[in-house]
């Protein structure tokens, strides 16, 4: 079988903040989660009514820095504050997927921890969870 990625199953979409793409490379890729709009109600007797409320892909990646420059923490803080870009969980952005080379529309789904040592030059954020939402053409 031939290999697939998200980019596979998402839409071509625009993001809502496109002049820059949030490519600062993760230590790990620690999930990459598929899932469908999909519920089962179980009834008293034990049956099961599957329902599929979309056919479309969700996709959610959990990725860690563990040691980033504070230059990187500081993009990454600017991507997620900034109103004019994430503006936390509520704006859409281009993210570059450090493993299979495409640019996708995502969006966080997590708070932003961001930790570091007294007086060191070096921060880790330990873990951010992006919702992808679709895919930029590829060139």
């Amino acid at each position: 079988m031939a290999a697939k990625e998200m980019y596979d199953y998402l839409s071509t979409i625009t993001a809502d903040y496109s002049a820059t793409t949030l490519v600062v490379t993760p230590d790990k890729i620690l999930t990459e989660e598929g899932e469908k709009n999909q519920v089962i109600y179980i009834g008293d007797d034990g049956s099961e009514e599957r329902i599929s409320l979309d056919d479309d892909s969700i996709f959610h990646v959990t990725l860690q820095w563990g040691r980033i420059t504070a230059s990187d923490a500081g993009t990454i803080l600017d991507f997620f504050h900034d109103v004019g870009k994430a503006n936390g969980l509520v704006r859409s952005f281009q993210w570059g997927h450090p493993s299979d080379g495409h640019i996708y529309v995502a969006r966080f789904a997590s708070a932003l921890p961001r930790a570091w040592s007294g007086g060191s030059t070096y921060h880790q954020i330990s873990q951010v969870k992006l919702k992808v939402l679709g895919r930029i053409a590829d060139a």
